[in-house]
C-alpha cells in the first residue's frame, strides 16, 4: 500500500467550516454562510453536493438523529429534495468564495455531482463516511487524482483499509483520514479521540478529526494529539430549523475555536528542550547560587556551617555544591558574598 507524506496545507492545521446542508436550500443562505466563514478564520468553506434522484431511493425512512433534530418524520428524499441546491448555484457559490478569499468544497455523492465539481475546481475530494466501503465510487474519485479526504465514521479499521485501498486502485496518491463518530450531536463518551491516532498508525497517513460534539475543546485536543485537518459542522444560526443545525458551530464560537487552534499550534513548539530567549533573561534573577552564609576567612574549608544557596547575581550555581563543599577557601568572603572557585 502506498504511503502519502501530502498536506493539504503546508502551515498549520486545515480548518474546514463544514456548512453542509445549512443553507437549508436557499443561495442567498450559502453565501452568508461563505462570508461567516471567511470572517470566523476558516481555510475552507464545505459544502455537499448531489443530485437527489441519483443518490436515494423514494422511500428510505429518515436517521433516527435526522427525526430528532427536525421533529419531522418524511422520507429522507423529500427531505434531500428540498436542500438540494442546482448545479448553478454552487458555481455562484465558488465564484463567491474565490472573491472573498476562502478556499471552496464540497462533497460529492454520486460521480454526476463528482463531475461537476471537479469541473468546477475544487482544491481536494471530500467522501464521506457514507461512502466507506463504496469500492466502485471511491475508485472513481481516485481515478481523478486530486488531494482526497476520507471520513471514517460507522466504520470498523477493515472497512477504512478496503475504502483506502480502492482510492489507490483508482490512481489516488494523496489520502488524508477523518476519524470521526456519525452522531449529531455525539456526545463525549462517544468521541473514541485515540481512534485518530490508531487510523495514522495503521495506514501510515495524515490523520485529521471531523467533529460533531458540542463545544470548541475537542477539536482542539485533536489538533494536539496531530490532526492535520479539523472539519467542523457550521451554521448561521442553531435555532434554524433542519437536520445540522443543532450540531453546528455558530460563527463566534468558531472564531473562537480557530483561535484556540492557532494559539495550541504555536505553543506546540518544536519539541527540543532547551532554554528561551525569555527564560534566559528571567534566570539572572531567579538562579539560586553558593554564598556566604557568615564570614569566611581564607583557609576555612567550605561547609554546610558557613555556605548557603540563595537567589544570587553572583556566586558559582548550586549544582556546583559538591564542587565546593568540603574545599578550602582562597579567599575570605562576606555575608551573602558570591562563593567561586
Amino acid at each position: 500500500m502506498n504511503n502519502s507524506s501530502h498536506r493539504l496545507k503546508s502551515n498549520g492545521c486545515l480548518i474546514i467550516a463544514e456548512a453542509g446542508v445549512n443553507h437549508n436550500g436557499s443561495l442567498d443562505t450559502a453565501l452568508r454562510l461563505c462570508d461567516a466563514a471567511k470572517e470566523a478564520g476558516a481555510d475552507v468553506v464545505k459544502f455537499q453536493t448531489w443530485d437527489t434522484d441519483r443518490l436515494i431511493t423514494k422511500s428510505l425512512r429518515m436517521a433516527e438523529y435526522q427525526e430528532r433534530n427536525t421533529g419531522e418524520s418524511e422520507s429522507q428524499y423529500d427531505m434531500l429534495k428540498r436542500l438540494e441546491l442546482p448545479y448553478d448555484d454552487f458555481k455562484k457559490i465558488k465564484e463567491h468564495c474565490d472573491r472573498i478569499g476562502i478556499e471552496f468544497a464540497s462533497t460529492a455523492d454520486e460521480e454526476k455531482s463528482l463531475d461537476f465539481l471537479t469541473e468546477l475546481g475544487i482544491p481536494f475530494i471530500k467522501a464521506g463516511s457514507g461512502d466507506i466501503g463504496n469500492i466502485n465510487f471511491l475508485r472513481y474519485i481516485g481515478s481523478k487524482r486530486l488531494p482526497v479526504v476520507l471520513s471514517t465514521g460507522m466504520s470498523s479499521l477493515s472497512d477504512v483499509g478496503s475504502s483506502v485501498a480502492a482510492l489507490y486502485e483508482g490512481g489516488a496518491e494523496d489520502i488524508t483520514l477523518l476519524h470521526c463518530t456519525t452522531n449529531y450531536p455525539c456526545p463525549f463518551d462517544e468521541v473514541n479521540l485515540r481512534a485518530m491516532l490508531t487510523l495514522r498508525d495503521a495506514f501510515h497517513l495524515p490523520v485529521g478529526f471531523s467533529d460533531h460534539t458540542v463545544g470548541t475543546e475537542i477539536a482542539v485536543a485533536a489538533v494536539a494529539l496531530g490532526a492535520e485537518v479539523i472539519e467542523k459542522h457550521f451554521t448561521l444560526d442553531r435555532n434554524m430549523e433542519g437536520p445540522d443545525h443543532i450540531a453546528s458551530t455558530e460563527p463566534e464560537e468558531f472564531r473562537i475555536m480557530v483561535r484556540q487552534i492557532r494559539s495550541l499550534e504555536k505553543a506546540m513548539g518544536d519539541g527540543v528542550k532547551q532554554m528561551t530567549a525569555s527564560e534566559s533573561r528571567i534566570k539572572k534573577v531567579v538562579t539560586k547560587r553558593i554564598v556566604a552564609s557568615k564570614p569566611i576567612n581564607e583557609g576555612d574549608i567550605f561547609s554546610k556551617d558557613n555556605i548557603c544557596v540563595k537567589r544570587s547575581s553572583d556566586g558559582e550555581a548550586a549544582s556546583m555544591w559538591d564542587m565546593i563543599n568540603g574545599r578550602k577557601a582562597a579567599k575570605s568572603y562576606l555575608p551573602d558574598q558570591g562563593i567561586v572557585l
